[in-house]
């Protein structure tokens, strides 16, 4: 299970820091993600992190946004600056498992111009 936080209203510009709380270990996850789906418009891909350690992400958000996982606490995080009007958007934390998908709840981010 995964429970997604931090969402909330920011200016242009500002930062926010995104948390998701998995209810297991996430040392053996091989991957981890969050993703966003803004009104009208298909869930994408945010970026994403690897077991390896590796990290994607998408182009829209490369240099602005990073994406870590504490495996102390079993937490996803994504670190969101130089926020735009358009991240804003309803953000997934993502997770897959022994061949299974989870989704959190999602977290709405509303950025204003």
């Amino acid at each position: 299970q995964l429970q997604a936080s931090g969402g909330g209203l920011v200016q242009a510009g500002g930062s926010l820091r995104l948390s998701c709380a998995a209810s297991q270990t996430i040392t053996s996850i091989a991957y981890m993600a969050w993703y966003r789906q803004a009104s009208g418009k298909q869930r994408e891909l945010v970026g994403a992190n690897l077991r390896t350690g590796s990290t994607r992400y998408a182009d829209s958000v490369k240099d602005r946004f990073t994406i870590s996982r504490d495996t102390s606490k079993n937490m996803l995080y994504l670190q969101m600056s130089s926020l735009k009007p358009e991240d804003t958007a309803v953000y997934y934390c993502n997770a897959i498992y022994n061949g299974n998908t989870y989704w959190g709840q999602g977290t709405l981010v509303t950025v204003s111009s």
